[in-house]
């Protein structure tokens, strides 16, 4: 005859009495091939401490343990509906099933980004509802450029602001690959290199959605020498900003000018300030980095532009004021100014697209006279398996 026990029918040979009883069932909460599932510990844990509890999946009886709440089930199949029971462990034995959890179902990651410049190859997955994408593409920025000490005619020129575009709806078939390229922001302009410009940024090629590089700064004398901003293709999008201007203040000091600030969602980045004057601010930006300031001392290189967010239109980049870089827009990373203790380098541009700062070539402060490097780019790629809609500049465009 069977023995009872607080929880149900056991053999004889099994001590009942002692076992916890069940644990009370929370809650399970899915995501990539995974769920986490919550749990309440027994009132009453029978005849010594619990030293475990496993939970088990419906259907195909996978496993997890853990010490408390919550635990984690990993190996699940995307797609696939599941419930969850936990059972607690103690010396004398494992306790009946709590009751099932709520069903979840894991899906996939809906987005997917790429920060490292390089060449990618994307893959569609399955199940996409609807089967299109939303891309976004921001241009690598262009940097600032090398001056050499003392040579005014070649002061301060700066880089533009990579561009943004994004696609809406673009429509792809599971398990296809599409080619994905991040541009590279510009190296720093140095003795030997010269000007750099910004990388392309764009999805299976540009002239589908792209976000284009900025412009290096170039040594075309007083007062010129602006790298333009980068342009784009797409549904929507902007220009990045442009350089600023080199040039003098007087015979022996130079005030470089402030990189351009990356493309917006909402229109261009905005443009950095030229060297017309010491302290003169950049541009704001719509929806994209700011413009960097032009430098306020005699012997201190331009400010960097500011960058551009890949997670969809916030707010507008400010420009910068000396002495500070231009604002991130939509998320972004400001522009930065020099690095003690080489004051006269061209401060570098914010990610992603920002524009780099012109080197200044006065020899005050000492250090190098290098232009900043431009901000590198990125792609980032939308997508729903439930229908929802998912579309740049701001609709339903954060993680997901």
């Amino acid at each position: 005859m069977s023995n009872r026990y607080q929880a149900g029918i056991i053999t004889a040979s099994y001590n009942g009495l002692k076992v916890p009883n069940a644990p009370t069932i929370g809650t399970a909460t899915a995501s990539d091939a995974t769920a986490s599932v919550t749990f309440t510990a027994p009132s009453d844990i029978g005849g010594s401490a619990i030293t475990g509890y496993t939970v088990t999946s419906s259907p195909t009886g996978i496993t997890a343990t853990g010490t408390s709440s919550p635990i984690t089930v990993t190996g699940l199949s995307n797609f696939t509906a599941y419930t969850f029971t936990v059972t607690a462990t103690n010396t004398y034995g494992t306790s009946v099933a709590s009751a099932a959890s709520n069903s979840v179902t894991p899906v996939p990651p809906s987005q997917v980004a790429y920060t490292t410049p390089g060449t990618y190859t994307w893959v569609a997955p399955t199940n996409l509802n609807p089967a299109t994408v939303s891309v976004v593409c921001v241009g690598g920025g262009g940097g600032g450029y090398y001056t050499g000490a003392g040579d005014g005619n070649y002061s301060g020129a700066c880089g533009g602001g990579g561009g943004l575009g994004y696609k809406n709806s673009y429509s792809v078939t599971a398990g296809n690959s599409y080619t994905v390229v991040v541009g590279a922001g510009a190296i720093m302009s140095t003795t030997g290199t010269g000007v750099t410009n910004g990388g392309d940024s764009y999805f299976v090629s540009t002239s589908v959605v792209k976000g284009g590089g900025g412009v290096g700064g170039s040594s075309n004398g007083y007062n010129t020498g602006s790298g333009a901003g980068g342009t784009y293709v797409g549904d929507g999008g902007g220009n990045g900003g442009r350089g600023g201007n080199s040039g003098t203040f007087n015979s022996s000091n130079y005030f470089p000018g402030g990189g351009g600030g990356a493309g917006g969602y909402a229109g261009n980045g905005g443009a950095g300030a030229d060297s017309s004057s010491p302290y003169a601010s950049g541009n704001a930006g719509s929806g994209g980095g700011g413009g960097g300031a032009s430098s306020g001392y005699g012997s201190i290189g331009g400010y960097g532009g500011g960058g551009v967010g890949i997670l969809g239109q916030g707010s507008n980049g400010a420009g910068g004021t000396s002495p500070s870089g231009g604002g991130g827009g939509s998320g972004g990373a400001s522009g930065t100014g020099f690095v003690y203790p080489n004051y006269a380098n061209g401060g570098a541009g914010g990610a992603y697209g920002g524009g780099g700062g012109g080197g200044n070539p006065s020899t005050g402060n000492g250090g190098t006279h290098n232009g900043g490097v431009g901000g590198g780019g990125a792609v980032r790629i939308i997508y729903s398996f439930s229908g929802t809609t998912r579309s740049f500049p701001s609709t339903n465009t954060g993680d997901l």
